[in-house]
């Protein structure tokens, strides 16, 4: 599979071929539904947190006598059966994340990859030489390239310019080849490589 390169006036400057070991991947759902919950999961901060009624101040002093009352026994104002008193069964800080084999989630990201460009949602410019600091240039690069939906730009060059341009439009996102992963490829419609970060890709996740 060919797809053109173009420069950032949006004109073509040739083709490249997407390399089949990635790119004539068919797709796999329930693999990619895997790595996007694991993702999701590592995500997750885990720090809910409740007191049992050993750790919820007072209820030292039993309430009442245990007989002749009239009333049901009671050793402590803060059973959870009480009003505030402490939590059964509920949630303390823990650690959601997990791991799952690398050729998994080098799988499935090469999976989307090859689905995106048989949908026509990849770009692969020259290289963005030229780019200013200026967040309304880099606005108007976006409409030249037709990217009106949430775009992901993979650039492994460092790029103070092209970071500081991206950095306040919301619907960019921008990382390195290096950083390209199944959630934020899902997350986003289209995808913006350079040739060179393009050949970075092929070369990190065909390991």
């Amino acid at each position: 599979m060919e797809i053109p390169v173009i420069n950032l006036k949006n004109e073509k400057k040739g083709t490249v071929a997407l390399d089949p070991r990635i790119f004539d991947l068919p797709v796999n759902k329930g693999l990619i539904h895997e790595v996007v919950v694991m993702q999701q999961a590592c995500m997750r901060q885990g720090t809910a947190s409740t007191k049992t009624k050993g750790f919820v101040s007072g209820g030292g002093k039993k309430p009442w006598k245990q007989k002749g009352t009239g009333r049901a026994r009671a050793g402590s104002i803060r059973s959870p059966l009480w009003r505030g008193g402490g939590t059964t069964f509920g949630p303390t800080p823990r650690d959601y994340s997990y791991t799952i084999p690398k050729k998994k989630v080098r799988l499935a990201l090469c999976c989307l990859l090859a689905e995106k460009a048989r949908d026509g949602e990849i770009k692969v410019l020259e290289n963005w030489e030229g780019v200013d600091s200026k967040t309304k240039t880099f606005s108007q690069i976006l409409d030249r390239l037709n990217l009106d939906a949430t775009t992901l730009i993979v650039d492994g060059v460092e790029n103070e310019n092209l970071a500081r341009s991206s950095a306040n439009v919301s619907r960019v996102t921008l990382l390195k080849p290096e950083g390209l992963n199944v959630l934020d490829l899902i997350g986003h419609h289209h995808l913006v490589v350079t040739q060179q970060s393009l050949n970075k890709i092929v070369e990190v996740w065909t390991k």
